[in-house]
């Protein structure tokens, strides 16, 4: 009836998660969950973004640049200024102005690994992979032990389809720092990826456990639970996702798959159509509304 679907839905998670690589960082920015496994595109079949940037009151932001461009001057020898005043940029957005202070960061202190992550970061949001893989490296050879530059690095391989290593990057991340959230969902979409359902479900629980608040694993988590037939509990997760972001046109995409799979139609074709009321170009929604309307 609906042959397909649960796997398209498992192997094609858009995460809006709010507690991503660069607000742990104290970036205030929401790694797309951090991007699709693979590169693949998401529910809605449009390309998902890196990150979302969420920036502060335009009149405070201005201040609090302000504010750190003194403390630059008073002290233009501190990598750790420039290091905070970059953070501001990238925060609201300024991304080249990010660059700019985190290289200057970088030009006074060759070894803060904390730099070169958050310029990978910055450089990310602006196409510039290669040079951000790189970063992301020299963070690593820098300081072995920063656990947030495996799981940076991880997120791009795995947006490039390098599994195996992303895979790697993220095992070294959990083990260095075992309460990330970030580290659990990241490797559970790896797992998704394969097939490995249970696996990810597991991973899932971990990020959930770490972070309940955050929509992204428990999305992932219903998508994994819909290809392993757990139906009801899939329905809790869709559920749950909504509690967070009832605007996730995904979450009610994937609550109609699971409603469809119980036979449910009517509440099956009633989520469906909320999802495309948020994007009438969801695919996996529009699909579904086709097969159960009566």
């Amino acid at each position: 009836m609906v042959a397909g679907i649960g796997n398209a839905l498992a192997s094609t998670t858009q995460a809006r998660s709010t507690l991503a690589v660069f607000a742990a960082l104290g970036l205030g920015l929401a790694l797309a969950g951090c991007d699709t496994v693979g590169g693949t595109r998401g529910l809605s079949g449009s390309t998902p973004k890196i990150a979302e940037v969420a920036p502060d009151d335009p009149a405070a932001a201005s201040a609090n640049i302000a504010s750190l461009t003194d403390v630059i001057n008073r002290n233009p020898n501190s990598a750790e200024a420039y290091l905070t005043r970059g953070n501001a940029y990238a925060r609201n957005g300024r991304m080249g102005d990010a660059i700019t202070d985190f290289t200057q960061a970088l030009k006074i202190d060759p070894s803060n690994a904390a730099a070169y992550t958050n310029r990978a970061l910055a450089e990310r949001q602006l196409g510039r992979n290669d040079a951000a893989l790189g970063d992301f490296s020299r963070a690593i050879e820098v300081n072995p032990r920063h656990a947030s530059a495996y799981l940076g690095r991880a997120n791009l391989l795995r947006a490039q389809g390098n599994l195996d290593q992303a895979m790697s990057d993220l095992d070294q991340a959990i083990r260095l720092n075992p309460e990330s959230a970030q580290a659990f969902h990241a490797r559970g979409l790896i797992h998704q990826k394969r097939g490995e359902s249970q696996r990810a479900v597991t991973d899932f629980d971990n990020a959930i456990d770490r972070d309940p608040f955050a929509a992204a694993p428990y999305q992932a988590r219903g998508e994994s639970l819909l290809a392993l037939g757990k139906y009801d509990k899939a329905i809790e997760d869709f559920n749950a996702t909504l509690n967070v972001d009832n605007k996730n046109a995904n979450g009610w995409a994937g609550l109609g798959v699971a409603y469809e799979k119980q036979g449910n139609r009517i509440k099956a074709s009633e989520s469906y159509q909320r999802a495309l009321v948020l994007d009438p170009n969801n695919r996996i929604a529009r699909d579904g509304a086709s097969r159960v309307r009566v």
